[in-house]
Order: structure tokens, then sequence, then C-alpha cells
């Protein structure tokens, strides 16, 4: 599963499931474009220790909601690397608030899809030009988007479905171009996310109905990562694989 020299950019990569993604990628030899959006101390202290396994990686602050910054960070990779991107992992998406829908305006709605579903649209844009056969782009979806989520969670799991469906519709557009477009659909993984958003009670139920009987941790969904970014995975595209400990089969 090397990944040696291959540009990837990894947006949302400072923390939790994108720290372990670009940690992963470093470890494996690529070249780490760590995106972040407002926490430049957690940004660095990642780089750090991407550059501790020997390779290279830059950090680049972007709102990859913003079509200009989308461009900007794919201008910053290429500065850094050099003119081909090999690789994409959109990370960046977020549930924001927990709204049944009597209590949802149209402005939260377009939020949630905006950060979860046009970001991905815009970087996929923004970096298919820069890639040649052999490419890879690994989109983050959930659970969520194959069972509607948790209560209050419906905004996020429709932003997450059209995740699941962009990545089919990429599959089939680019992959007579020789590139290759997966998705991950990440359970209950442990991470600030369901720190957040999810009570102890409730996470607790979640394991026990687990057939592995843990939570998931961000590795486990940074090891699918690297390999669907690697050549050990060149006949696969149009995935949306489940990671989530046999909770749910799709």
């Amino acid at each position: 599963m090397s990944l040696k020299d291959k540009v990837i950019i990894v947006t949302g990569g400072a923390r939790d499931i994108g720290r372990s993604v670009s940690l992963k990628l470093a470890e494996a030899g690529a070249k780490v474009v760590i995106n972040y959006h407002s926490n430049a101390e957690t940004a660095q202290a990642t780089l750090e220790a991407a550059k501790a396994f020997g390779g290279e990686a830059i950090i680049v602050r972007a709102d990859v909601t913003d079509p200009a910054q989308c461009e900007a960070l794919v201008t910053a990779a290429t500065d850094a690397f050099g003119p081909k991107i090999d690789g994409l992992v959109n990370v960046t998406g977020g549930m924001v608030a927990r709204k049944t829908v009597d209590l949802m305006d149209i402005e939260f709605f377009e939020h949630v899809m905006r950060l979860n579903a046009t970001s991905t649209f815009l970087m996929t844009k923004a970096v298919v030009p820069h890639m040649q056969a052999g490419a890879t782009i690994v989109n983050l979806s959930s659970q969520a988007g194959r069972d509607g989520g948790g209560p209050g969670a419906s905004a996020y799991a429709a932003s997450k479905a059209a995740v699941m469906a962009f990545t089919r519709g990429m599959a089939k557009e680019l992959g007579p171009k020789g590139i290759r477009v997966n998705a991950l659909c990440p359970g209950l993984i442990g991470t600030s996310f369901h720190d957040t958003f999810s009570n102890l009670e409730g996470r607790a139920k979640v394991v026990a109905g687990t057939p592995l009987r843990r939570e998931g941790h961000p590795d486990d969904v940074g090891d699918v990562v690297a390999y669907l970014s690697s050549d050990a995975s060149s006949f696969l595209t149009g995935l949306n694989l489940d990671v989530n400990g046999g909770l749910l089969f799709s």
C-alpha cells in the first residue's frame, strides 16, 4: 500500500478522522496537503506529526464551502509539490446541530448541505483538472446516509446520502479517465463529533449492539482511506464502504 511521492489533499485534515487520515497517508509515503479551517494550532500539531514519518506535508487554511478558496487550496498544493494531484480525501463536514424539521429553517438546512455535500462537489471540481489516470478521490459519507441518522439528524443524513450518490456518479464519469472515486460510511467512531452530539448512554447502547463490541477509532477509517488511495485497490470504484464494526450491513 505504498503511496510514495503521491500528492494527496485532505480537507478537514487536522483533527479527529481527518488527522488520522493525514497521518496514515504520510506514513505510507504520500506528500500530504493538510487543509484546516479554524484551528491553526491543531493543524500545526498534525503537520509536525506527519513530518515525523520522514515525509513531506504542508498545512493550508481554506473554507472548502467557498469555490475560490477551494481553487486556492489546490493552487497551494501544486505550488508546493508540482502540477499533478494524485489524490483527494474529502473529510470536511459536520452535523452543526440536532434539529427536528419543525425547528429547521431553510438557512440551516442549506448550511448543512453546503458543509457536507457542496464542499465535496467543489473540491472535486477544483482538483480533477490536475488528476491523471491512477488518481483517487475518497469521500466521507456516514452511516446516517444509509439509515437516516439519529434524532434531529435528518439534514445531516440527507447531505451524507447526497455524498454517496455523488460518489457513484463521479465513479462513472471519471472512470474512463482512470480516476477512481469511493466513499466511506463510518458508524460510531470515537471523535469530538460524538462527544458533542451523542450522549454516553446512547453510545454504550450502540456498542452493545455492535458485533465487535467497541466504538471505532479514527485510525480504523484512516487505514481504509490509505488502502483506497493506493494502487492495491486499483479495481475498486463507486464503493460506499461501511466502517462500523458490523453494526449495519448494507
